[in-house]
């Protein structure tokens, strides 16, 4: 019998010749390609978060519509979509692409300028050289640029070969607005308005995109495709750059990067991951993205679940972390975005509530980053903190995509609680051995009890004004995660009601001994014994309807509590 062949995972690789001839995995979405050739603006934007696949996509269009690789169209795309139904402007571009990650953002505003225009020069460059079989000047515009290091002006050399010969460009930029929030950022360090000067006003930024708006006039630039995590930077560019149209909220594109389940499905047989394996739901930790309401599928992130399947083919079962290492980086900017009090707030509303409503924004500027809830909120959506749940009258309510993301919420409560309340001490090993006393001792006193004595009685008085059972479960929750044992789930639906916290064990540990749900109620240190009594009797009434649920009846080793905490120093619990 036949061994079948499988191919390669393509984790970490954003060059679509690469995986199409390197035997790598390909999950096919150039049936886009043919939609965005067929869009009225010739000049598109198409925002996503990070890790959804933008550089690969940017990387086929590249292959596709470029002149000098007309000799691979079949290799390269002959049994997709797009090869099937080529479209009429395939290879028919001299195609130039920016990537502006990577620029120096950290020394100050001369540097910043030297490293943008370097980055330029160096993709022109590339660019004039590649494509000297087509621009007679080729070559001597580069021994040119060696020579004089030109600014900006080097776009306009560029753009007059290609009108010389009668070739039209397609310009791609990856990345563009990778280095506004260290604009921003490094702004308020050095006590000015760098960002401003860069971008809003006619700053090197700024001037760049007019000289490329300028070139789309005379049709030398034929067609534009922008793609970034954020709509900020264009609203400030303002009329430096509004030749264009903003395809993100559209939903014909919903489903354009990302993987949907049958495309998951489709990458799991085709690289031979074994669903057996697979011992979590892949749902919960990773899917949930929708970016219009009536969007066909919710999709997974790219890189999340590709992660997950290269530790599976690494090790051979389901690694024993199950979120992307470099998501740890986005707890940092939450802390950035939420300097302000206001966007603060309405972090905890969504950590709280477990969802909020509001519009999703188009364009918006930094100014109103700060000046209202809505943009704030509409950054993080782009920026894949939140995402589309359902229709709400004539907003949108939005809710946190999926576990990964949640333990990035987590990860922010944490080392906000620890900012704004320098008392509080975290000691890991003993919170840690807490957490093993829960799961393995069914002891969940040393746990309240640590975190009550280290975190709640230390708190801050602009936390204790909102101090509830909502909050409190934040803090248990975010403070749970440093401990893998378990999947604490909030607000656990059960036919019966709604959970405050689940802990289901971690299938990875199946030697953990219990599970828990666990019932909050909060009373103020005023409190009269009556009401205490009253809400002592609600929550076990809630915790017996919880036990008898169809979902939870037959689990076995599962433990219940109900923790009354009062004020900020005292707390009872009562189980079962």
């Amino acid at each position: 019998m036949k061994t079948k062949k499988t191919k390669r995972l393509p984790l970490g690789n954003s060059d679509f010749r690469s995986i199409r001839t390197e035997n790598y995995f390909y999950v096919d979405k150039t049936r886009y390609v043919e939609l965005f050739e067929k869009e009225h603006n010739k000049n598109q934007i198409f925002i996503r978060p990070r890790r959804f696949g933008k550089s690969l996509f940017l990387s086929a269009l590249s292959y596709y519509y470029d002149i000098n690789y007309s000799n691979e169209f079949d290799q390269l795309f002959g049994d997709l979509y797009i090869g099937q139904h080529p479209t009429p402007e395939k290879n028919s571009y001299a195609v130039l692409k920016f990537d502006f990650s990577g620029l120096n953002t950290l020394a100050g505003t001369e540097a910043f300028s030297v490293s943008f225009c370097k980055k330029i020069r160096s993709v022109i460059r590339d660019f004039l050289l590649f494509h000297k079989n087509i621009f007679s000047k080729a070559e001597q515009i580069v021994d040119q640029i060696d020579k004089e290091q030109p600014d900006l002006s080097i776009l306009d050399w560029t753009f007059a070969i290609a009108r010389e010969a009668g070739i039209k460009i397609f310009i791609i930029i990856d990345e563009y607005d990778h280095f506004a929030t260290d604009l921003i950022r490094l702004g308020v360090v050095e006590c000015n308005d760098f960002y401003t000067t860069m971008v809003k006003s006619n700053g090197l930024v700024r001037s760049f995109y007019e000289t490329i708006k300028s070139a789309t006039a005379t049709s030398v630039v034929d067609r534009t495709f922008i793609t970034g995590i954020s709509p900020v930077m264009l609203d400030d560019l303002t009329s430096g750059y509004n030749i264009a149209t903003n395809y993100s909220l559209d939903k014909q594109y919903n489903e354009m990067l990302g993987f949907t389940r049958e495309e998951v499905e489709r990458l799991m047989e085709g690289t031979g991951i074994d669903a057996n394996m697979i011992n979590v739901d892949m749902e919960y930790y990773y899917n949930g993205y929708l970016f219009h309401e009536g969007g066909k599928s919710k999709v997974y992130n790219a890189s999340m679940i590709l992660y997950l399947f290269s530790q599976i083919l690494k090790i051979g079962e389901s690694p024993e972390w199950l979120i992307d290492p470099n998501l740890g980086m986005d707890a940092g900017r939450l802390q950035y975005l939420t300097q302000k009090e206001n966007n603060r707030n309405a972090l905890i509303q969504i950590l709280t509530e477990g969802n909020i409503v509001s519009n999703i924004h188009v364009n918006f500027s930094t100014d109103q980053l700060n000046a209202e809830e809505s943009y704030f909120i509409s950054l993080l959506f782009y920026m894949g903190f939140l995402t589309i749940k359902e229709s709400y009258l004539d907003e949108l309510r939005l809710v946190v995509p999926n576990f990964s993301i949640q333990t990035v919420y987590w990860g922010y409560m944490r080392q906000f609680v620890k900012e704004s309340s320098p008392d509080t001490t975290i000691e890991e090993k003993r919170l840690k051995e807490s957490i093993n006393a829960l799961a393995m001792e069914g002891d969940l006193h040393g746990f309240i009890d640590y975190i009550s004595k280290n975190i709640f009685s230390k708190l801050s008085n602009y936390d204790l004004q909102r101090f509830d059972e909502k909050y409190i479960k934040i803090l248990l929750l975010s403070h749970l995660f440093l401990k893998n044992v378990y999947i604490p789930v909030s607000e656990y639906e059960v036919d019966t009601g709604r959970v405050d916290i689940f802990l289901q064990r971690n299938p990875k540990f199946p030697e953990i001994r219990y599970e828990w749900i666990l019932e909050l109620k909060y009373c103020k240190t005023n409190t009269k014994k009556a009401e205490i009594e009253q809400k002592r009797r609600e929550g076990l009434e809630q915790l017996n309807k919880y036990i008898q649920s169809h979902q939870l009846k037959d689990r076995p080793n599962l433990k219940s509590a109900l923790i009354i905490f009062i004020g900020k120093n005292k707390y009872e619990i009562v189980t079962e």
